[in-house]
């Protein structure tokens, strides 16, 4: 390997749009994010699910199909 080629690894601070801080490992000195484990709906149990239905009946009302 090539000596003096490989960027400087440093401790680095990431900032989420929440508010939230940690610190970790990076070549940059600041990460911004938008989610982070605290505000990411999976992490938080507020999971919000979309509705995809009406998707059958979209699709009758297009091609005229009624029963």
């Amino acid at each position: 390997m090539k000596k003096d080629i490989q960027p400087e690894y440093k401790e680095a601070t990431v900032i989420c749009a929440c508010g939230n801080t940690f610190k970790t490992g990076s070549v940059k000195d600041e990460l911004k994010v938008e989610v982070c484990s605290e505000c990411h709906p999976f992490f938080t149990g507020k999971q919000k699910f979309t509705d995809h239905g009406g998707r059958i009946e979209k699709f009758n009302k297009k091609y005229q199909r009624n029963k």
